[in-house]
């Protein structure tokens, strides 16, 4: 529960005590030793209810994360923008989710594998993919990886996701691959 939520439920948990004690004042012995019994049950009952929904959103909120890890986890390839070797700022959480799962399952091994389109000499364009795994796998170990986890190794120009001379097809090429 929120400490906003928590507040309003110990403010109206006190709130509806007052009104009971307030109302048995005026009463005989007989009927103040029934008031409190019957307010109990009240709060009790709107005490069940709220801890009942509040249950079920945290339940929902678990189903939630729990797809949208799932999904991130699913998400194995990561593009690059022309010639740079940062990976691109929407990127963030996906890694970060990759991160922590690593951190999880200290046993799990992964393999990056760096990309470059056909634009540059071969030797340029395995440093440019080195770069680019490198710059992967140190975002995965800042979010809990171990570096004996990760492996990397640059292909370059030479496994091209796409043929062509087209800015899409350089724009696949692009890439990291966790494998």
């Amino acid at each position: 529960m929120g400490t906003h939520s928590m507040k309003l439920f110990k403010t109206t948990i006190l709130a509806l005590s007052i009104m009971g004690l307030a109302a048995c004042s005026s009463t005989g012995d007989e009927d103040m030793a029934a008031a409190p019994a019957a307010d109990t049950s009240g709060i009790d009952a709107t005490t069940a209810a709220a801890q009942r929904a509040e249950a079920e959103r945290l339940a929902r909120e678990r189903e939630a994360q729990q797809r949208m890890e799932a999904a991130a986890l699913n998400t194995t390839v990561f593009y690059f923008d022309f010639d740079v070797s940062e990976f691109m700022a929407s990127d963030r959480d996906v890694l970060a989710i990759h991160g922590r799962n690593l951190a999880a399952n200290s046993s799990k091994r992964i393999r990056l594998e760096g990309h470059a389109d056909e634009r540059g000499t071969r030797e340029y364009n395995l440093a440019l993919g080195e770069r680019r795994a490198n710059s992967i796998r140190d975002y995965l170990v800042v979010n809990g990886a171990s570096l004996s986890q990760i492996e990397t190794v640059s292909y370059g120009e030479e496994r091209p996701a796409a043929t062509g001379q087209t800015e899409a097809a350089y724009r696949l090429n692009r890439r990291v691959e966790i494998k």
